[in-house]
C-alpha cells in the first residue's frame, strides 16, 4: 500500500507543479497576449482568419456567440456522420472496411462531437484510418476548444461592465487549438512514439502466434496523433478497442504517467487561468483546492477499495485485485487512473472498470454523479464548477438575507435559472435514460451480469453518457439500436444545455454594473467556503443518485 501512495502523491505533486505555468500561459493566449510561439504561429493564425473569412477583432452578442458555436457543431456532426457511412468508398481503408451502420454512425457522431467519446465500436475493426484521423481526431482537437472558449465567454462576462459583446467565437478556438492544443500533443505524440506507440498509416501486420501457430493480424495505424489529444483535451477515446489498456495504446509506464498527467493536466491549469483572467488569483485558487480535495479522497478511497477488499486466495500472497488489470501498471496506478478519468470527462481506461470491486467501482460512477466538475473537461469542467460556485453563493446568501454577489457581480433569478440548467441537467437526463433503459425487456440480454452488478452497469452506461464522460463498465452492451439512438441524443443533450445556459448567463452578467464590495459580502476565498462548495456539490449528487447507488454498488457491496 507504500508504494501506491508514493504513486499518488508522486502524481498530484506533478500535476499542481505543470498546472501553474500552463494556467498563465493560457490565459496570455486567450488574452490576446504575445508568447513564445507568437512569432511562428501568429502568421499561421493570420493565414487562418483569411481562410475563414472571419475578421478577429468583430466582437459577437451572446446570441451571435451561441449561433456560431451551434453552426460549427451541427456542421462537424452531419461532416463526421457522412464520414462513417462513406469510409467503404473512401481512401486511407487498407483493411477494406465497410461503412458504418446509420445509428451506430449517429452515436459516434454525437458522442465524439459533444467530447464524450463515448465508443460502441471497436477501432481498429470498424474505422478507416481516414475516419480516425481526420474524424475523430480532428473532433478531439475542436470539442475541447468549444468547452475551452465557452469557459472564456463566462469569464468575459464577471469581467465585463455594461457590455453587450462577449468576444469572437472563431477567434476563441482558432487560438486554444494553435497555440495550446496543437504545440502540447505534438510533443506528447513523439514521446509516445518513443515509447512503443504505433503511428503509421501502414497495414496491418500478419504474424503467427506462438501459442498455436496460427496466424493473427496485429492492428496498427496513425494512433500516437490521436492518443495525444484524446488525453490532452480529456476526450478519451481510444484507437483501438481496449483504449489505453492496449500494448500499443499504452506500452509502458512512462507512457501511463504521461497519459494520465495528460488527462487532468489543462482542467487543472485552467483553475489557474480564471483566476488570473479575473483579476483575482484567490478564487481561482479556491476552486482548485475544492476540486484537488475531492479528487484526493476520491483517489485514495478507490486505490484503498482495489488494494485492500480484493478477495483474498489461499496459498496466494495478496497483491490487490489484479482481475481487469494489465501487469505492466498494476493495481495502484490502474486504480488511480479510474479516479483520474471519471474525475475530468475523459472516459480512457487502462484497466476493465468491470473488474473492480464493489467499492472500487462505485467511486468512479460517483464522481461521474457529481457533473464532471472535479476538473471535469477542458472548459466544460470549469464552467460547472463556476454553477456550483453561484448556487453555493446564492444559497449562503438567502441564509444571511443578503443579494448574493461572485466576482462583484448580483446574482439575480435569471441567472440561478441559468445555474440550474447547468447544474440539473447531467443528473435528470442519466437518470431518466437509466430508468427507461431498465424497463425494456431485452435489456438483460445486454448484460454481462445479473443482480446488483448489471444494474451497476446500465447505470455507469448512461451516467457515463449524461455526464460526457466516455467510459463504461464494458459489461454492458452497448452497440443496440435503442442505446445508439437514446445515447446519441443524451449526450448532446447534456453539452448544449448546459453551454447554452452558461453563454446566455454570461451575457447577462456582462450587461450588469460592478457592485463593490460591502461588509456583508460574502468572502468566497475562505476555508469555510471551500467546505460549503464542496457539500454543495455532494449533496446535489447525493440527492439525485443515492438511492440508485443503493440498488447498484450498494447492494453488490454489502449483499
Amino acid at each position: 500500500m507504500n508504494t501506491e501512495i508514493l504513486q499518488a502523491v508522486f502524481f498530484i505533486v506533478l500535476l499542481v507543479t505543470l498546472s501553474i505555468p500552463l494556467g498563465l500561459y493560457i490565459f496570455k493566449v486567450m488574452d490576446g497576449q504575445r508568447v513564445f510561439l507568437s512569432p511562428a504561429l501568429a502568421p499561421v493564425e493570420k493565414v487562418i482568419y483569411k481562410m475563414m473569412g472571419v475578421r478577429p477583432e468583430e466582437e459577437m452578442t451572446a446570441k451571435r456567440y451561441l449561433f456560431s458555436l451551434s453552426a460549427f457543431s451541427a456542421v462537424s456532426l452531419l461532416f463526421l456522420f457522412l464520414l462513417q457511412l462513406l469510409q467503404g468508398i473512401l481512401p486511407f481503408n487498407p483493411e477494406k472496411f465497410g461503412g458504418v451502420n446509420a445509428g451506430l454512425a449517429f452515436n459516434t457522431s454525437a458522442s465524439f462531437v459533444s467530447n464524450t467519446n463515448w465508443q460502441a465500436y471497436s477501432g481498429e475493426n470498424t474505422l478507416s484510418y481516414l475516419t480516425q484521423a481526420l474524424g475523430l481526431t480532428v473532433q478531439n482537437f475542436v470539442t475541447p476548444a468549444v468547452g475551452c472558449a465557452v469557459l472564456f465567454v463566462l469569464i468575459r462576462g464577471f469581467i465585463l461592465k455594461q457590455k453587450d459583446t462577449l468576444g469572437n467565437f472563431w477567434k476563441d478556438i482558432t487560438r486554444v487549438i494553435l497555440y495550446v492544443f496543437i504545440p502540447l500533443s505534438l510533443v506528447l505524440a513523439i514521446v509516445l512514439v518513443s515509447q512503443g506507440v504505433v503511428q503509421s498509416l501502414g497495414s496491418y501486420h500478419t504474424v503467427i502466434t506462438l501459442e498455436k501457430g496460427v496466424e493473427a493480424k496485429v492492428p496498427v495505424g496513425p494512433a500516437a496523433s490521436q492518443i495525444a489529444i484524446k488525453q490532452l483535451g480529456t476526450n478519451g477515446g481510444g484507437f483501438f478497442g481496449a483504449n489505453s489498456a492496449h500494448p500499443l495504446e499504452n506500452p509502458t509506464s512512462l507512457s501511463n504517467l504521461l497519459e494520465m498527467i495528460s488527462i487532468l493536466l489543462i482542467p487543472a491549469a485552467l483553475c489557474v487561468t480564471f483566476g488570473r483572467a479575473v483579476g483575482r488569483m484567490k478564487e481561482g485558487r479556491t476552486i482548485y483546492i475544492a476540486m484537488l480535495l475531492v479528487f484526493v479522497i476520491a483517489a485514495g478511497a478507490t486505490i484503498a477499495a482495489e488494494v485492500c477488499t480484493a478477495p483474498a486466495f489461499s496459498g496466494m500472497a495478496q497483491a490487490g485485485s489484479m482481475e481487469g488489470k494489465e501487469v505492466i501498471h498494476g493495481v495502484g496506478t490502474s486504480a488511480l487512473w479510474a479516479a483520474v478519468t471519471t474525475a475530468a470527462s475523459n472516459g480512457s481506461v487502462n484497466a476493465m472498470l468491470d473488474s473492480f470491486t464493489p467499492l472500487g467501482g462505485l467511486v468512479p460512477l460517483f464522481l461521474m454523479q457529481l457533473g464532471e466538475v472535479i476538473f471535469g473537461g477542458a472548459g466544460s469542467g470549469l464552467y460547472g464548477m463556476v454553477g456550483f460556485v453561484l448556487l453555493a453563493v446564492f444559497i449562503s446568501g438567502l441564509m444571511v438575507g443578503r443579494t448574493p454577489e461572485y466576482i462583484s457581480k448580483k446574482i439575480e433569478p435569471y441567472d440561478m435559472k441559468m445555474v440550474c440548467l447547468i447544474v440539473l441537467t447531467p443528473p435528470l437526463v442519466a437518470l431518466v435514460g437509466t430508468a427507461v433503459a431498465v424497463m425494456i425487456p431485452a435489456a438483460t440480454s445486454w448484460l454481462t451480469n445479473p443482480g446488483p452488478h448489471g444494474f451497476s452497469e446500465i447505470l455507469y452506461a448512461f451516467v457515463s453518457m449524461g455526464s460526457n464522460n466516455g467510459s463504461a463498465f464494458a459489461g454492458f452492451n452497448g452497440n443496440t439500436p435503442f442505446t445508439n439512438i437514446t445515447g446519441g441524443l443524451i449526450m448532446l443533450i447534456v453539452r448544449f444545455v448546459p453551454i447554452t445556459a452558461v453563454i446566455l448567463l454570461a451575457g447577462n452578467l456582462a450587461r450588469k454594473k460592478n457592485t463593490a464590495p460591502g461588509d456583508g459580502t460574502l468572502s468566497t476565498t475562505s476555508g469555510l467556503f471551500i467546505g460549503v462548495l464542496i457539500g454543495t456539490v455532494l449533496l446535489v449528487a447525493s440527492l439525485s443518485f443515492l438511492p440508485a447507488l443503493a440498488l447498484g454498488p450498494i447492494a453488490e457491496a454489502v449483499k
